[in-house]
């Protein structure tokens, strides 16, 4: 596939319309035109955007015990998650065919079969409004596990696009060596990393993955307040120990080198942009290309299962 060089980027920061499904993607598509004006090719959202990652948010539950508010509250997260394929989805690509630019966004998918399981997943849309593909994160890290399955291998794209190859592993798994060295076999140039991350730490893994895989990483964290949740949520007394501001950002985006292009952003909401030229991963392999000259196969490899899995097997 031919190459385009040169083009932008938008990394969207923004909070969720929390628990809201139908307002939620009300904002994604005011922010989709935004990000049109200034020409972007890729346009990347934070993590659970639809509906929510659901900080602070304890759903009832200590070890041993849930609540019925806890339940409710469940009840009520499921109910705005989505399906895919779904009506939000057809929505999405109507409005993602106008503005003909790739779009990775983070959200809550409902699964289609069980109805009571829900994945923390990114969606990949092509300009043509299609849905290419999705990846389901594949270890919910601490709480997030009472809420969120796992993902399997088969969830795990890389795809071939004019503006390189564009892939992504969702917060915490890229603190996942071969989760990461999976995504460099596959040649990965275009690292999607949405988040609910906003550490210090979190930044240097950002660094250290781009001169790693040789890669330019987008980062995508949101930006919440306490006001952006409804005020029946059964842990709303909770939220009065929390800081007003619950997630801060950090958004950034960084070239092969490490080099921040777009320094991180903190206590706004604001789309970041940059200016991508595919040229220099190929000068930054010069001295450093993980899957090639400064591999070793003959000592390490790495077996990956893309395999669906299932539940149950049926026989003839």
């Amino acid at each position: 596939m031919d190459q385009i060089k040169d083009f932008k980027v938008a990394v969207v920061q923004a909070g969720s319309v929390v628990m809201n499904k139908e307002q939620g993607i009300e904002k994604v598509i005011r922010l989709l035109r935004e990000a049109k004006e200034k020409q972007a090719k890729i346009i990347v959202f934070p993590e659970a955007f639809i509906p929510a990652y659901p900080r602070g948010m304890s759903f009832g539950t200590v070890v041993g015990s849930r609540s019925a508010q806890g339940r409710e509250d469940f009840r009520n997260y499921l109910n705005q998650s989505i399906e895919v394929p779904g009506p939000e989805i057809e929505t999405l690509s109507k409005v993602i065919k106008e503005i003909s630019a790739y779009v990775i966004i983070g959200v809550i998918e409902k699964d289609t079969t069980s109805k009571g399981t829900l994945y923390c997943t990114a969606l990949f849309f092509g300009p043509d409004g299609q849905l290419l593909g999705k990846h389901r994160k594949l270890k919910p890290t601490g709480s997030e596990r009472l809420i969120w399955g796992e993902g399997d291998g088969s969830t795990m794209p890389v795809f071939d696009t004019p503006f390189g190859k564009i892939g992504s592993l969702i917060c915490w798994e890229n603190y996942m060596p071969l989760a990461r060295a999976s995504m460099y076999a596959k040649g990965i140039q275009i690292y999607i990393a949405p988040t609910a991350d906003a550490r210090d730490t979190w930044i240097s893994t950002m660094r250290h993955i781009a001169v790693e895989g040789r890669c330019f990483v987008l980062s995508c964290n949101q930006y919440s307040t306490k006001e952006m949740y409804p005020e029946e949520i059964s842990s709303r007394p909770e939220f009065q120990s929390l800081d007003n501001e619950l997630t801060s950002g950090g958004s950034c985006i960084v070239n092969p080198l490490g080099e921040f292009i777009a320094e991180p952003v903190y206590g706004e909401e604001k789309i970041i942009y940059a200016d991508i030229n595919l040229d220099q991963i190929a000068e930054s392999k010069f001295d450093f290309d993980v899957v090639g000259h400064y591999a070793r196969p003959d000592i390490f490899q790495l077996t990956v299962n893309e395999k669906e899995q299932e539940n149950v097997v049926w026989k003839g």
